[in-house]
């Protein structure tokens, strides 16, 4: 049933474009969009900026100074610097060139939800340019409330706070976890990662030695139970958990697969592939709070150690591009680990600005222009292709409930 406060004008899809104003799953209804947002996480640029993006991350749960100091020394590491809002720059200039050279006139504006240039400025622009019609892209790839709903709640609020809710339109491309764009630049990490091993572990038996680690950032268990509609019946750590156990599964598969066709590596038909995880990064909050496991760390020195493993990839399958937490808890933390229980190791690429990746999500945003039927919609894994609308009740925040959101359908 729809709540009534979350209507605008009439449409259970808040601040939707008249094709997914009544909440389809997957729009099948062309729609002339004047414009992208690409929509960030953002971070600092600067030890002065620290601090205050930090108390921007965790508006709302008073946290002290303090405890953020705590968090604040991985950015201070790198010169109070987030590489985050340079890729972005990088991505969206990407974005133009690819639309350029495919002949497609839609400017791509960018804003972040807890950095300059924030989303407020991104829909200012776009009103001052007369943009009317948006389609965002968020930088993340799953199904969850940090991953989608807390994005799509900031549209309505920063829309309502500017006083452009009856003004501006905004969808959404779908969760993109299992298109072959985000996915390709893991298989092509993994398939050379594995070459790499096996060239500089003389003897390796990739079955038993070498161990894929593909990791993505821990959250709440409670939020985690609640991504992805009910009805879609996924297990007990909801859709953001199985997405990533179905993509590291293609991922292994393909990368494997192209790996025995190298005249090199012939020798291994037959043979069985290496051992993978699922293994979890970055968690944060009270320690009596319970978060997705196995930490990346933990599951090194407590399921490895003494084990037959000489080599392990870690492969950032739940990160779009090299984030502070790609940069400190794999390059840093975990490379640490590896050396410490004498593995070989090598981090992955994430896929930031890959041509597959940036085609993608092109592609992606071209099924909302025309209207892509769902059975036209490439995806990886039996779990997609995700919605356009995200479904009533989807990914809500445990902590603090249901807040207006855009590009959904309200609970």
């Amino acid at each position: 049933m729809t709540d009534t406060s979350m209507i605008t004008n009439g449409q259970p899809v808040l601040a939707a474009t008249a094709a997914a104003a009544s909440g389809p799953e997957h729009v099948e209804q062309p729609t002339a969009y004047d414009a992208i947002l690409l929509a960030g996480f953002g971070g600092p640029e600067g030890q002065d900026d620290v601090i205050p993006f930090l108390r921007n991350v965790t508006r709302g749960r008073g946290i002290p100074d303090e405890r953020l100091e705590e968090v604040a020394h991985h950015y201070r590491h790198f010169g109070g610097i987030s590489p985050i809002n340079a890729q972005n720059r990088a991505l969206k200039a990407a974005l133009e060139t690819e639309l350029a050279a495919r002949g497609i006139d839609m400017p791509v504006l960018w804003g972040n939800r807890n950095w300059a240039p924030y989303l407020e400025e991104a829909f200012t622009e776009a009103a001052d340019k007369g943009y009317t019609k948006l389609v965002a892209i968020a930088t993340s790839a799953y199904s969850s409330f940090s991953s989608c709903r807390q994005y799509r709640e900031d549209y309505a609020r920063v829309l309502n706070e500017t006083g452009l809710i009856d003004t501006i339109q905004i969808d959404k491309i779908r969760q993109f976890f299992d298109h072959p764009g985000f996915v390709r630049p893991f298989i092509d990490g993994v398939r050379d990662g594995m070459a790499r091993a096996i060239a500089e572990n003389d003897g390796l038996d990739v079955a038993t030695e070498l161990q894929v680690l593909f990791s993505t950032h821990s959250i709440p268990s409670t939020d985690a139970a609640r991504s992805g509609p009910d009805f879609r019946g996924f297990d007990e750590h909801g859709a953001y958990e199985a997405q990533h156990l179905a993509v590291g599964q293609v991922v292994l598969d393909q990368a494997w697969a192209e790996l025995l066709e190298q005249p090199e590596h012939a020798h291994l038909q037959g043979t069985s592939k290496p051992g993978w995880k699922l293994v979890y990064q970055s968690r944060s909050g009270p320690p009596t709070q319970p978060w997705l496991e196995p930490d990346i760390n933990d599951y090194m020195n407590e399921e490895l150690k003494g084990g037959p493993t000489r080599a392990v990839l870690i492969v950032p399958l739940g990160f779009v591009s090299d984030h502070m937490e790609v940069m400190w808890d794999l390059d840093e933390e975990a490379t640490e680990t590896a050396g410490e229980l004498g593995y070989w190791s090598l981090r992955t690429q994430t896929p930031g600005v890959d041509p597959a990746y940036v085609s993608g999500l092109v592609d992606l945003v071209l099924e909302r222009v025309n209207g892509t039927p769902k059975t036209e919609r490439p995806h990886m894994t039996d779990i997609g292709p995700w919605y356009d609308v995200c479904r009533p009740g989807c990914c809500e925040n445990v902590r603090a409930g249901f807040k207006p959101a855009a590009a959904g359908v309200a609970p």
